[in-house]
C-alpha cells in the first residue's frame, strides 16, 4: 500500500524531510504561522475562537493558490497572550518574553534552513503589538528572511457594509463578527447565548481614551464584562458569517497571491543597516 502523497500538502509538518530541505530554498519559498490564542470568548464560543478562525481560513486560502507555488503552513500556535482574560476559566496565557523568544527560535531555524518569508497570520487581537514587535526582533537578527505580522481582520474591504459601525468600532470580542463566523465555519461548537456586554462600563474611561483607537489603555475584561463578551452577538447567524468568511477568504488571497509573484524581499546586502560614514556624508 502506497503512502499517502505528502507533495500535495499545503501544512509543511506533513512533508517529508527530503522534500521540506528541496522547497524551503526555493527562491519565493514562504511560511505561514497561524496564531491563536486559548481564552474565553463568553458563554457561546470555543477557547479556541482565534486558533480556530486563523487556521481555517488561512487552510482555505491556501487551497485556492496554484499548486506549483511554493507557499506551506506551519501547525498553529494555539496559545497565546491573553492577560487581559484572566479571571475566567479556561483562559491560558503565555508570557510576551516566551512568545517573543519563540518566534525568534523558530524563524531563525526557518532562515537558516532557507525560507525566504515568514508570515505571522494572527487571528487574536490582544497579541498584534507583540507579534510585531517579535517580527522586528526576528527581522534583525535573520535579514535573509523577509517577516510579515499580520492580523487576520486589518485591511480587509467591505466590512463596514457587513458589520453596523458601532459594533465594527466597539465589538472587540465575541461580539457579533466572531460569533457570525463562527456559525458558518464551526457551528456545532457555537452555545445558545447571545451576549450582549462590556459596552457600559462601571467606570468608562474619560472623555478621548477608550478600549481601543487612537487613545486606549490596557483593560481587562472582567473589568468591563460579566459574560467575557465585549460587543453585541445577539443578531449573529450563519449567513452574515458566511459573507464575512467569502471578505476574509478574497482579502488574504489576494495578498498573498501578490506576495507569491513578486520577487520581494531585496537581497539581504541591499537592506543592511547603513553605517555613520554613509548616514552623514
Amino acid at each position: 500500500m502506497e503512502c499517502s502523497d505528502s507533495r500535495r500538502s499545503r501544512r509543511l509538518d506533513h512533508l517529508h524531510w527530503p522534500d521540506a530541505a528541496s522547497r524551503l530554498r526555493d527562491p519565493r519559498s514562504t511560511l505561514v504561522w497561524p496564531f491563536g490564542a486559548l481564552e474565553q470568548h463568553g458563554p457561546q464560543l470555543p477557547l479556541a475562537t482565534d486558533a480556530l478562525f486563523a487556521e481555517r481560513i488561512l487552510s482555505r486560502v491556501l487551497e485556492t493558490l496554484p499548486d506549483a507555488w511554493p507557499i506551506w503552513a506551519l501547525p498553529p500556535q494555539s496559545i497565546g497572550l491573553s492577560p487581559e482574560h484572566r479571571g475566567f476559566p479556561g483562559t491560558l496565557s503565555l508570557s510576551a518574553d516566551l512568545l517573543i523568544r519563540l518566534v525568534v527560535e523558530v524563524g531563525e531555524q526557518l532562515a537558516a534552513q532557507g525560507v525566504k518569508r515568514l508570515v505571522l497570520f494572527n487571528a487574536h487581537g490582544g497579541q498584534i503589538g507583540l507579534l510585531q514587535t517579535a517580527a522586528r526582533e526576528l527581522a534583525a537578527r535573520a535579514p535573509s528572511m523577509a517577516v510579515l505580522p499580520c492580523f487576520l481582520w486589518s485591511g480587509v474591504e467591505g466590512l463596514e457594509t457587513l458589520i453596523p459601525s458601532q459594533e465594527l468600532q466597539n465589538g472587540l470580542h465575541a461580539g457579533l463578527a466572531e460569533t457570525s463566523l463562527m456559525l458558518a465555519l464551526a457551528p456545532e461548537l457555537v452555545g445558545p447565548e447571545r451576549p450582549c456586554d462590556g459596552l457600559q462600563s462601571a467606570l468608562p474611561p474619560p472623555d478621548g481614551w477608550s478600549l481601543e483607537g487612537a487613545a486606549p489603555y490596557a483593560w481587562f475584561t472582567a473589568d468591563i464584562s460579566n459574560s467575557g463578551v465585549v460587543g453585541d452577538s445577539r443578531g449573529a447567524d450563519a449567513s452574515l458569517g458566511q459573507r464575512l468568511n467569502i471578505a476574509l477568504m478574497e482579502h488574504w488571497s489576494s495578498l498573498f497571491s501578490s506576495l507569491m509573484v513578486s520577487d520581494w524581499p531585496p537581497a539581504a546586502d541591499a537592506r543592511r543597516v547603513r553605517g555613520p560614514s554613509t548616514m552623514h556624508p
